[in-house]
């Protein structure tokens, strides 16, 4: 089978593809035929060693594919043989692999997936699902007025959609140009910013009659990070999302302490289960299915071209969610 690999770290190039065997699926797991694998952010960041944790090489990028079981191992269920599946690699302790044609994996670890649902929908709903899910759980938005960054994104998208279902007063979005900020106001935001511009944040005071947003969900880091507390109101929740990458300093912690706002990390493998993993995407695909949860499709390229896919993410070019097509 072919799969993507890289053995040193740098630019899209070092992304390369390599033939590999076929894995057999052994006792309890099935193999799956990969017909979409997501592409996330945060590999981008491993390949060119930006990450917070450095993976040994060679390293086989992917932690999440949908796609079809073609074969069952011993001791596992034949009747699953020709199912439509998600498999959440990262939610079973596999970090990587999923750039591939084929992946073995225990049967019990994969999720059925709804007719109405793409092989694409189903990995955006993976890794950005599960997150968007989990950050409306830790940080309830009923009545309270959020603002969501880089809300035309694969988690953006999705959040902007959850917010509006779980009965936030307003949501804005902010977005970095004009074709993003219309697909979040298509997709359910009240308002929409540019982050980019100079004093955005007296955009977000004006749209809350001076308030401020009682939620940032902040995934960006950086300058930005720092940049939010402007547009955060009196007793307001700063959740960071770019864990590693956020720009506080001291000063601005002691600010926020004034105000009485809080800050909140997130990070998503420590808050998941086996069972819950497993309700939560069927949630998810349920909704997706009945049409009340629109997945934007970010852009597919084969498994043979993952530098352009990594490309798309790096040079910010891409919304929704990027997959790679074997």
């Amino acid at each position: 089978m072919k799969a993507v690999q890289f053995t040193r770290f740098g630019p899209p190039d070092v992304l390369e593809l390599v033939e590999l065997p076929v894995p057999e699926p052994g006792p309890g797991e099935v193999l799956v035929r990969v017909h979409a694998a997501g592409v996330n952010f945060f590999e981008v960041l491993m390949r060119a060693d930006r990450y917070a944790v450095t993976p040994n090489l060679p390293m086989f990028p992917g932690i999440e594919v949908a796609g079809t079981i073609e074969r069952a191992g011993p001791g596992a269920d034949r009747s699953l043989i020709g199912t439509r599946v998600a498999v959440p690699l990262f939610a079973i302790g596999r970090g990587s692999g999923g750039y591939a044609e084929f992946v073995a994996v225990d049967g019990g670890a994969v999720v059925q997936l709804p007719d109405a649902v793409s092989f694409e929908a189903a990995a955006a709903l993976m890794v950005q699902g599960l997150t968007a899910l989990h950050l409306l759980r830790r940080s309830p938005v009923k009545g309270k007025i959020v603002l969501v960054n880089a809300a035309a994104g694969g988690v953006g998208s999705l959040l902007v959609q959850l917010a509006r279902r779980d009965a936030a007063s307003l949501v804005i979005a902010a977005a970095s140009s004009n074709e993003k900020r219309g697909l979040a106001l298509s997709l359910g935001a009240d308002d929409a910013v540019d982050y980019t511009a100079p004093a955005w944040q007296e955009d977000i005071k004006r749209l809350t009659g001076g308030l401020g947003a009682d939620i940032i969900y902040e995934t960006v880091g950086g300058a930005f990070s720092r940049a939010a507390l402007d547009a955060l109101a009196p007793c307001g929740e700063l959740v960071l999302v770019a864990m590693g990458r956020f720009g506080l300093e001291t000063a601005d912690i002691e600010r926020m302490l004034g105000d009485n706002q809080s800050i909140k990390g997130f990070s998503l493998l420590p808050l998941l289960t086996s069972q819950g993993v497993r309700e939560d995407l069927a949630e998810l695909f349920e909704f997706a299915a009945a049409g009340a949860l629109t997945v934007i499709d970010g852009g597919r390229f084969p498994l043979h071209q993952p530098a352009e896919a990594h490309r798309a993410i790096e040079g910010r070019r891409a919304v929704g969610k990027v997959v790679l097509v074997p």
